[in-house]
């Protein structure tokens, strides 16, 4: 039943927060061991629940195809058998990973008498608040467990049905585990009052992580009370540096690779936050290379929005379908559909301007051959990730070997890059002595 007195909700918002807290002193009991036999009862009830889970989600994605949602977010909504296994395995590979959590970082006895020691421990209570994607409730909540944080997830309305089952078979299996179900909580009213609370919940929730577009995530760093961990907006590029397709004479085969490794990370899934957005070409070989991408991306449903130069060489060789003129709303902005931005640079210090200019420091790629400009490249351009000659498309944690992640952090402050299993820990001192006194 939807609350609808604002005061009651900032009651019930303070209990889940404090119900939170309290399930944590619960989680750092369990050994490393029962945690990940927890993980992998959980990856059986899911799958238990199959036909359950993709009815709920069927609903979920109706509704969202009657609010004529588009179908771009629609495609992240959808929890079907191919998607489920992916999330089931994905849970079990959490479980096989090493935990951090009471790893000594280092230790050494102290001159006054003190045996020093800073160890790994969780952090507390995380809160998440995202968009569509079922398979992150699973995710986040996986990474939580087996790092003794307690979580609160706030997920979108258009997954509502999907997200109130998947809560329910994690908390049944806490259950089983003789652990709190409060140790993953839901809010799962679209009610906006609920986040508006759940901002001011510092007393309780130690960290917050927006998983969203950009209104979300200036609604939390100007009201979170909480510190907030920013980052999944990716206006991703690739910069095509001549040498890597040329040198005196056109190279047909790195002109395929180039072609190859572009249309990976437009096209493999365009909604996520490390797909392409702009690739940067070199003004001295894109007008034999732009016509040959434009082919192959065309077919694969690509749109093209290009610089006046670039418009000018798909003019020439008669090439006008599904193109039009970019403009600094493009470049600066995720399309997360399979829309690409082409703009012709002259150097390699024009396409660092450009990104420096329009980037949101997630994921950055350079192909060339020359390894004296892919290090300038590398240490020129302050984003998360960096690539040399591969596709944007690995940052996620899963291709990092972290497991599943709970956000791709863009920001230096406590995490950056895919935020995995060690993102979710802090230390504490450990001072251990004999009736010692300070002197």
């Amino acid at each position: 039943m939807k609350i609808e007195n604002q005061k009651e909700i900032a009651i019930e918002m303070q209990e889940i927060a404090r119900a939170a807290k309290h399930a944590t002193w619960d989680l750092v009991k369990c050994s490393a061991d029962e945690k990940n036999q927890l993980l992998l009862r959980l990856a059986e009830a899911l799958l238990a629940q199959k036909d359950l889970l993709i009815a709920a989600n069927k609903q979920d994605l109706l509704a969202a195809e009657q609010a004529n949602l588009p179908p771009s977010l629609i495609a992240r909504l959808v929890l079907d058998n191919n998607t489920l296994k992916q999330i089931i395995d994905e849970l079990r590979h959490v479980a096989s990973l090493p935990t951090p959590i009471g790893n000594t970082l280092e230790g050494k006895n102290l001159t006054n008498g003190l045996r020093l020691e800073r160890r790994v421990v969780p952090l507390g209570v995380v809160a998440v608040i995202y968009e569509a994607r079922p398979n992150v409730t699973i995710d986040v909540a996986s990474l939580c467990l087996k790092t003794s944080n307690a979580v609160i997830l706030r997920g979108g309305k258009e997954t509502q049905h999907t997200n109130k089952l998947l809560v329910s078979v994690i908390q049944d299996t806490l259950e089983e585990f003789n652990l709190p179900r409060t140790c993953v909580q839901a809010i799962t009213d679209p009610d906006r009052a609920w986040v508006n609370e759940l901002l001011k919940q510092d007393k309780y929730i130690d960290m917050l992580i927006p998983r969203g577009g950009a209104a979300l995530h200036k609604l939390c760093k100007e009201n979170s009370f909480i510190p907030v961990i920013t980052g999944g907006i990716g206006v991703c590029h690739i910069y095509l540096e001549s040498s890597y397709i040329f040198n005196g004479t056109f190279d047909t085969e790195k002109i395929a690779q180039a072609i190859a490794l572009i249309e990976n990370a437009k096209c493999q899934r365009p909604s996520a936050c490390n797909s392409l957005e702009t690739l940067l070409i070199d003004a001295e070989i894109a007008e034999a290379f732009i016509p040959l991408l434009y082919d192959d991306l065309l077919n694969k449903g690509v749109s093209f929005r290009v610089c006046p130069n670039s418009m000018q060489v798909l003019n020439k060789t008669n090439r006008f379908d599904k193109i039009q003129e970019a403009n600094d709303v493009h470049y600066s902005e995720e399309s997360l559909s399979l829309a690409l931005n082409i703009k012709m640079v002259n150097n390699m210090q024009t396409a660092i301007k450009h990104i420096r200019e329009y980037g949101t420091a997630h994921s950055d790629a350079i192909l060339t051959q020359s390894m004296q400009l892919a290090d300038l490249f590398v240490d020129s351009v302050d984003s998360a990730a960096v690539y040399v000659n591969a596709s944007t498309r690995f940052t996620d944690g899963a291709q990092f070997g972290l497991g599943a992640e709970v956000a791709v952090s863009t920001q230096k402050l406590h995490a950056r890059g895919p935020m995995g299993l060690e993102a979710l820990t802090t230390y504490k001192w450990i001072g251990r002595g004999e009736n010692t006194l300070r002197q």
